[in-house]
């Protein structure tokens, strides 16, 4: 039996492979330097990619390690008695809050709740100077 003859209508319109020989030497006497191109080289792919990705994501990167490294500090500040943790914890989030939005939400939340002390703070050291100076003024203190 006889191999049925190719119908290349039958299977679609897909284009003949050509044989790219000839462009190819044409180039590389054209252009040398184009013949040697790093995605000829498979075992440069995976450093190229990562180098593609730091350039594109370089200032996240960098935003994300300063301060994840500042909100360590100021974790370790809070057992230290020399750092001061909670203040560098502020900073920490503040960096890392100029590019992810759960860092800016905890910010925000923390901003309150040490508003809300302060307040409370103030309103205790106002009602006891108040006691001082008028001591039969009754004044109730939270």
């Amino acid at each position: 039996m006889t191999e049925p003859e190719r119908q290349p209508d039958i299977w679609g319109d897909d284009p003949e492979e050509i044989d790219a020989s000839a462009v190819v030497a044409e180039l590389e006497a054209v252009a040398p330097a184009a013949a040697r191109r790093w995605h000829d080289h498979p075992a440069l792919v995976p450093f190229k990619a990562i180098g593609r990705f730091i350039r594109r994501s370089g200032k996240r990167i960098a935003v994300t390690v300063a301060g994840t490294v500042v909100l360590l500090v100021g974790i370790a500040g809070l057992a230290l008695p020399i750092l001061p943790g909670w203040a560098l914890i502020f900073v920490g989030l503040g960096i890392l809050a100029t590019e992810y939005m759960w860092a800016r939400r905890l910010l925000m939340k923390a901003k309150d709740v040490a508003q809300a002390a302060a307040d409370k703070t103030l309103r205790r050291k106002s009602a006891r100077t108040k006691r001082e100076a008028d001591p039969t003024t009754s004044v109730d203190a939270d």
